[in-house]
């Protein structure tokens, strides 16, 4: 082996691997850091990986966890390996050299709890690596019934245990890779925000990084008992009972077939499943009183997170990536618009109606459920942290995305694109759809990608701290600005309010 050669070649706990070098880094991809969840590991806690001899080629992506199709790439469809070794990292370093502590941050994709993959071409870190001078890791972790459904005999949260798994590989192998494993930020989109948020609160996390990212946190944690009763239905999908052992019994790609199936009626359960049967996604964090004891907006108030920092926003216009996607943009009745007020308003429909008297149906359609999806719970997150002794940093992204017209506003998932620099992948085909990326995105990107190195180098971004006296925010745009929370007045109209585990409701 020639001493390039070598260069390429880290040991962790599990054996040596051999990555390759790119554009001024040293990739890794597809290291094991959990056994494969399969056979009598199915539907388990995640495992330690199997030790290995000599030294493993990590030059590919390990396979996605099995999932509802809808993970895309460039070329439209995801280039991805098969098998079972689906718990695996991808590192991306200016330099594996045990001296070198870099910052590092771990990235947690989001999808629905049910979609993701690492692999993923809109989660590419080189460009984010090389401009912060990181070590970004990405991982995967199981989704959608594997990971997510509450089913007898298999523990809660599993895709949250295995993302514990992978911060526990990063905290005894990191700093074989030139990162510093007493600098670690977890950082995550949509249900990766929304499980950073959960590992905040979760005990098996704590210590395991000392800084946190959340952008756009969902508010839809599940109380125990709609979890069983959401797996019941998909296992019942299935003709199964909701349990590991019969669960088990089922090729794990079929699977997500049943959590499809049943996502495609929820919207008809409003009188059983309440405010999430119209997100067609029944997987979610469970607060189960174990993994999970309780929301991380009450965990963050008791003060457990006091002695990380914490960043979250959201962007402006979430709500209407949904709209566009569903077809309905542009096409909401009045009748809608009054039933999602009714579901969703926590003073009501007049209150938004009062609040926002030039709002036609369409505009309250979509405030409401961007208000209740995202906005809000990433603001209390935010509030609840500084209640609770701890810091917080507020972003809000006001750009607009200038694909399909412009028509997308500042949408849910943009801040993804712009983060990593993949305008031509995922997400970033619809964003940016028949448009050449200008110099105004390419300077958006600029700024994410100088605060989010900031923050995880020095646990500042470049603004001030959040507080609820002047509640200072960023405003990303064109033209960045630090002002007074944007939204304030859908911010008073959830003042108060309370995230809880969503309950089950009666029988209907």
């Amino acid at each position: 082996m020639t001493t390039a050669e070598a260069a390429l070649v880290v040991r962790t706990t599990a054996g040596a691997v051999r990555g390759r070098r790119e554009d001024g880094l040293t990739v890794f991809r597809g290291i094991p850091f959990a056994a494969p969840p399969v056979g009598e590991a199915r539907f388990q806690a995640p495992r330690p990986p199997r030790a290995w001899d000599g030294v493993r080629d990590a030059q590919a992506f390990g396979p996605p966890p099995p999932q509802e199709a809808g993970i895309q790439g460039r070329t439209g469809v995801l280039d991805a390996a098969t098998g079972d070794d689906w718990l695996t990292v991808n590192v991306w370093t200016p330099d594996p050299d045990d001296q070198a502590r870099r910052p590092v941050m771990v990235w947690i994709y989001g999808g629905a709890y049910k979609l993701g993959h690492s692999g993923s071409p809109g989660y590419d870190a080189r460009h984010l690596a090389r401009a912060g001078d990181l070590v970004v890791v990405t991982l995967n972790y199981r989704v959608g019934v594997e990971g997510f459904a509450r089913v007898e005999g298999a523990p809660a949260n599993r895709g949250l245990l295995d993302q514990v798994a992978a911060l526990e590989w990063v905290r005894d192998n990191i700093a074989a890779f030139g990162g510093d494993p007493g600098r670690v930020t977890v950082f995550g989109e949509s249900a990766g925000a929304g499980s950073v948020a959960a590992l905040l609160a979760m005990p098996v996390a704590r210590g395991l990084f000392g800084r946190a990212i959340a952008q756009s946190v969902p508010g839809t944690f599940f109380s125990d008992e709609l979890a069983r009763d959401l797996a019941s239905a998909i296992a019942a999908e299935a003709g199964l009972r909701p349990t590991a052992a019969d669960l088990a019994a089922v090729d794990p790609r079929r699977l997500p077939e049943a959590g499809a199936a049943l996502g495609a009626k929820m919207a008809q359960r409003v009188d059983r499943w309440g405010r999430v049967a119209p997100t067609v996604t029944p997987f979610s964090p469970v607060v189960d009183g174990e993994v999970l004891p309780t929301t991380p907006w009450r965990a963050l108030t008791e003060g457990v997170g006091r002695d990380i920092d914490l960043l979250v926003g959201h962007n402006a216009q979430e709500f209407r990536l949904f709209l566009a996607l569903g077809g309905t943009l542009g096409r909401i009745t009045d009748e809608q618009a009054a039933g999602v007020l009714r579901l969703f308003s926590p003073g009501g429909e007049d209150a938004y109606r009062t609040a926002y008297p030039d709002a036609d149906a369409g505009e309250l359609f979509e405030r409401v459920q961007s208000d209740w999806l995202f906005h809000i719970p990433s603001l209390h997150l935010a509030e609840a942290q500084v209640a609770g002794g701890g810091r917080a940093h507020v972003y809000e992204l006001t750009w607009q995305a200038p694909g399909m017209g412009g028509t997308l506003g500042a949408c849910h998932g943009l801040d993804i694109p712009l983060l990593f620099g993949t305008y031509d992948a995922d997400l970033g085909n619809l964003l940016f759809a028949g448009v050449e990326v200008t110099a105004e995105a390419r300077a958006l990107t600029s700024q994410f990608q100088t605060s989010w190195a900031s923050f995880a180098r020095t646990g500042d971004p470049g603004w001030p701290a959040y507080d609820t006296d002047g509640r200072l925010v960023r405003v990303l745009d064109v033209e960045p600005r630090t002002t007074a929370y944007p939204e304030e007045t859908s911010r008073r109209l959830w003042e108060g309010y309370d995230f809880a585990p969503l309950p089950l409701l009666g029988e209907g």
